[in-house]
């Protein structure tokens, strides 16, 4: 395939790059829940910059028992399942959620592969991490074709950003609409390093919850 051709190159082989298929693991939101029965996502955060048309999500309903919260991405016609205490934001392109001590951090995009110059996912996909690894050579990314035709990339020794106390990782999850290989989904999660499996078990548990309007 194009994009393990693009990828393979000098990267061996990981726990997140050779699965058939997301596990959370026994995980649930509730190991990344703070219980304050949705209180978070009623709060603002001034230190978070949005877009010119930030608006705070919509929450369509809270779970205590099971430690989550479904929030609405109208914007992108995306809804999403995610931990209470965390908080979420959305504008004109994307939607944003994060934890409550923004270690974790999510952006869902909405993306036009043909406006981005590539022909489906799995090319854009390619396009993307290559254009990292050429930006910042010290990154690694590790990518594979998921069972269900999601494509994951897994980008490690991304440098740390202002505010964070250690290096990053960061997971691309690129979903292709169903009869249109131009028009698609772009979920990132970026955790802290020592945080990797962790955060990859989370995104297990974002792509189980995550509901897309086509």
């Amino acid at each position: 395939m194009f994009l393990l051709a693009a990828l393979a190159v000098g990267l061996a082989p990981d726990r997140a790059a050779a699965q058939e298929a997301l596990d959370p693991g026994g995980l649930t939101f509730r190991d990344f829940a703070v219980n304050d029965n949705g209180a978070s996502f009623n709060r603002g955060d001034p230190m978070i910059a949005g877009g010119p048309n930030q608006v705070s999500s919509r929450v369509l309903g809270v779970d205590a028992a099971n430690g989550l919260a479904r929030v609405q991405f109208a914007s992108i016609r995306v809804d999403v399942s995610l931990p209470l205490g965390w908080q979420a934001t959305e504008d004109w392109e994307r939607g944003v959620a994060y934890s409550t001590d923004k270690r974790f951090r999510l952006i869902i995009w909405r993306v036009d592969f043909a406006f981005e110059g590539a022909k489906d996912a799995e090319h854009y996909a390619a396009m993307k991490s290559g254009s990292i690894q050429a930006r910042r050579p010290t990154v690694q990314a590790r990518a594979r074709k998921l069972g269900d035709g999601v494509f994951l990339i897994v980008y490690q020794n991304v440098a740390r950003a202002q505010g964070d106390s250690e290096g990053r990782t960061v997971f691309d999850l690129v979903l292709q609409k169903p009869g249109n290989p131009k028009e698609g989904i772009l979920v990132t999660l970026g955790v802290p390093a020592s945080q990797t499996d962790r955060g990859l078990r989370l995104l297990a548990l974002l792509k189980q919850n995550l509901q897309i309007t086509w």
